[in-house]
């Protein structure tokens, strides 16, 4: 029995291990999308992969070989979808469906909502989440097919830009980007951003800052300044 028990634990830590990096290699080869941009379609292949990945992993009865064959199918089957949606039009409305109009120059479009099965209060609540709380306030509202509203608000009520105001709109001179953290200079960042140890040394003594040690956080900021966050013992330290 100890024995049997042995043997079977040592397999299930292996299934699990060799599940695990199949699941995240098939995962990196088929890409990525934010949760939020999942369709419908992108959201139940996910699912399924993990409900493969854990059969494999946690049912001893079923043949590992046989199950790590029928993850890798779904993968290349999933893959090859996703070639047909990107290549043809047609196929991309087939499979991801195509986005729907439901509130048009403020008027809710009911056929349209029907259709989509989705009722006021989800439409209302969808559009609160837009900060916005008055249907009449809409031009256009979609739903899109990863179920979210996407919504164009009417021209009086849309917030000003910088150029319907004549402000600046001259293009930054830095992504904001992270050059010291914990501590320790970041130098591919700065490579990335054509700056130099020494810039930023200069930068660092102009806030009476002698060590990168002493810092926490270092971001360089749109406009070229330098925002810093010491250490706590730094800054008690600090006169």
């Amino acid at each position: 029995m100890d024995e049997f028990f042995h043997v079977n634990f040592w397999e299930m830590i292996l299934r699990a291990t060799l599940s695990f990096f199949a699941l995240l290699i098939l995962a990196r080869i088929l890409g990525k999308k934010q949760l939020g941009q999942l369709t419908f379609f992108h959201y139940t292949t996910g699912i399924t992969f993990g409900s493969i990945a854990s059969e494999i992993a946690a049912q001893a009865e079923t043949p590992f070989l046989d199950g790590l064959i029928a993850l890798i199918w779904w993968s290349v089957l999933t893959y090859l979808m996703t070639i047909i949606t990107i290549k043809s039009k047609k196929a991309r409305v087939l499979i991801d469906d195509k986005p729907t109009i439901v509130i048009q120059n403020g008027l809710i479009l009911e056929s349209a909502l029907k259709k989509n099965r989705l009722h006021m209060d989800e439409l209302t609540m969808m559009l609160r989440e837009q900060a916005v709380f008055s249907v009449q306030d809409v031009q256009y509202a979609l739903l899109e097919t990863t179920g979210k509203l996407s919504v164009l608000p009417k021209p009086a009520e849309q917030p000003a830009t910088k150029q319907d105001v004549k402000a600046d709109v001259t293009p930054p001179s830095y992504i904001p980007t992270e050059v010291v953290s914990d501590g320790q200079l970041i130098y591919e960042n700065l490579v990335e951003l054509e700056l130099t140890e020494d810039w930023l040394m200069k930068k660092l003594k102009k806030q009476n800052v002698q060590s990168v040690e002493d810092v926490y956080f270092a971001q360089v900021q749109a406009n070229g300044s330098l925002y810093i966050s010491l250490k706590d013992k730094a800054r008690r330290s600090s006169p």
